[in-house]
């Protein structure tokens, strides 16, 4: 554990505490408390907070009723190109959600095909959001609560049939209690990430609409009123210190409910009109929930002044006529490459140490807190604002030895700090699964403990290792809340790269931010299909 709370320590608790203390202390050191009494009193504060939780809820709740039938789909039947589609329904969620606005924008904004079709624009509206927010989390879902529901045994519904329970009687009374835990942790999951959402609503949101996030953005990056963006940025932590510490009990109900059923899918080929119809009403929701928003992002990156061609792939290769940037914008496609590289390899590091420390048996009531405190912090950065991580960093890694500001190094840390909760609880699982009378036997023969762990741990754990990494690199390339402070102009990122083209007018710069969408909307759909044929463990905790 030592390493994994060091590394979090240094880039986690210490740049958000730096810009807290920066927008709270006064001049002369003083604390500056009455700034929380009148910040939560401000109306444009309420608003913006009952707006954030409105918008979760709503989102969640939207989720859940469009995924649900997914999650029974994907358990329960076999059907070809299944694999396959396994894979395209997440790449949404390892996408930057500034590639998400951007691909809504192109479907529901100015000129988009729901405006050419039937002359309607759902931009800058909270159906535009509420779509997106689903787009991203039905993945969430489909894998948390169809990778229980595949493992439980079907005859037990058909019993309680048997025993004059309608279809919806014996789901209710049987199959629901059982999923439970996994409909608890998936929703709090997606009730977090859309709580705490910025890319989504910085796009689509327009002036109307502005979460916690988004306004810790503007407040720190527009207005300069740290204490402001300080005092919601406590807030924020707090609501989701309060959202990791029910969903730790959820995931730990979930892993008794796992423990209980068997290892053996159950899933077989659709039988009947009405199953049959269930699979297409199934693909039908995700054709135009996913595979429309994408293919209409594709389809405007070939669109340019003169029509369908290259011209926007091209101009990728030119330096901007204006200040944004000073390389080609081409260039945004191997840093981003790079930097999820070197992101990859500290977030296995680190969270491969972390997860290994998890699985360690302890021993009393306060080494048990411990470890679960410790598994906890592991989750801070997914809920966490990465505005404020961000301009952390700038804040407080400005003096030796951790003047990290002018270095190339800052932006894959800040990358791996979301990239170590998906180590985690992709190689968690695995390793719990391991017996401990392996290692043991090995010892007696005369092992020593880091033979042990290379000739036991290793090869059962090798492909969910290269899970880990392929979910680490991809959730790295897409990061943006906390990069789009700390990219150096002559360095950005794919990400930073798409947002600033979207701030830009003119079609050239709308057409690029599409073009560039499109790149990483690829690398990670490819990422994604070579980890669906590695994947090993259908019940893992993302």
């Amino acid at each position: 554990m030592a390493l994994p709370v060091v590394f979090f320590g240094l880039f986690f608790a210490y740049p958000v505490a730096a810009i807290v203390g920066r927008g709270l202390r006064t001049d002369a050191g003083a604390w500056h408390l009455q700034r929380f009494a009148e910040v939560a009193a401000d109306p444009d504060t309420l608003h913006v907070l009952w707006f954030t939780v409105w918008q979760a809820g709503a989102s969640t709740a939207c989720t859940l009723a469009l995924a649900l039938p997914g999650c029974y789909v994907f358990a329960r039947f076999d059907f070809p190109g299944k694999q396959v589609l396994r894979a395209v329904v997440t790449v949404p969620f390892v996408l930057p959600t500034v590639v998400v606005g951007s691909a809504f924008l192109a479907l529901l904004g100015r000129g988009g095909l729901l405006e050419e079709w039937a002359g309607v624009r759902l931009d800058t509206s909270v159906w535009a959001i509420l779509l997106a927010h689903v787009f991203i989390n039905y993945a969430v879902v489909v894998r948390t609560v169809g990778g229980l529901w595949s493992q439980l045994d079907p005859r037990q519904e058909e019993a309680a049939r048997v025993l004059g329970a309608g279809r919806f009687a014996a789901w209710r009374r049987v199959t629901l209690p059982a999923l439970a835990p996994s409909v608890g942790a998936a929703a709090l999951i997606v009730f977090l990430f859309t709580f705490t959402s910025f890319g989504v609503i910085q796009v689509l949101g327009g002036p109307r609409y502005a979460t916690l996030e988004v306004e810790i953005y503007r407040q720190t990056a527009a207005l300069l009123d740290l204490p402001t963006a300080a005092v919601l940025t406590l807030l924020q932590f707090a609501a989701v210190t309060v959202l990791l510490a029910v969903h730790a009990r959820t995931v730990r109900r979930r892993q008794a409910q796992l423990s209980m059923v068997p290892a053996a899918g159950t899933a077989r080929r659709p039988a009947g009109g009405g199953e049959w119809a269930l699979v297409g009403g199934v693909l039908t929701v995700i054709g135009v929930l996913i595979l429309v928003p994408l293919a209409v992002l594709t389809a405007r990156s070939f669109e340019g002044p003169d029509g369908y061609g290259l011209a926007n792939y091209r101009a990728l290769g030119d330096v901007s006529g204006s200040a944004t940037f000073t390389v080609p914008p081409v260039e945004a496609i191997a840093n981003s490459l790079s930097y999820a590289a070197v992101a990859t390899l500290l977030a296995l590091l680190v969270g491969g140490l972390a997860a290994a420390a998890l699985t360690v048996r302890t021993r009393g009531v306060a080494a048990g807190r411990l470890v679960r405190g410790f598994d906890s912090m592991l989750m801070l950065p997914l809920g966490t604002s990465a505005v404020t991580v961000g301009f952390g960093f700038l804040v407080a890694l400005d003096e030796p030895p951790l003047d990290l500001r002018s270095s190339w190094l800052i932006v894959p840390v800040a990358q791996a700090l979301v990239g170590v909760p998906f180590v985690v609880r992709t190689m968690l699982p695995v390793l719990r699964a391991v017996d401990a009378r392996l290692r043991e036997a090995a010892a007696v023969l005369g092992a020593t403990p880091l033979r042990a762990w290379r000739e036991v741990d290793l090869p059962m754990v090798n492909r969910a290792l290269v899970v880990a990494a392929g979910f680490a690199f991809a959730v790295s390339l897409g990061e943006f809340g906390a990069t789009v402070f700390i990219a150096r102009p002559d360095a950005p990122t794919l990400p930073v790269a798409v947002a600033r083209f979207l701030g830009r007018a003119g079609e050239l710069n709308y057409g690029q931010a599409m073009a560039m969408s499109t790149v990483l909307m690829l690398v990670c759909a490819a990422t994604l299909l070579v980890l669906e044929r590695v994947r090993t463990h259908p019940t893992g905790e993302f």
